[in-house]
């Protein structure tokens, strides 16, 4: 997983279920208050484009499907 978190500068690259994280050279840790919402930030905007590109991507296939 790569997520380029903006805010702060970092890319996510791995993540546990108990909440720890790891960005790109670093070691792991448990974000803080800050850190967490920059990564909630990131990753709901990154969902968003996603998305977008799901969409975008399902309206061009289309008339080729109905074909």
């Amino acid at each position: 997983m790569y997520l380029h978190v903006e805010p702060m500068d970092a890319v996510l690259v791995d993540f546990d279920e108990q909440g720890h994280v790891r960005f790109a050279d670093e070691e792991w840790s448990t974000p803080s208050l800050q850190e967490t919402r920059a990564l909630l930030y990131a990753a709901e905007k990154q969902i968003a484009t996603l998305q977008e590109l799901v969409e975008a991507l399902d309206n061009a296939v289309a008339p080729i499907l109905k074909a």
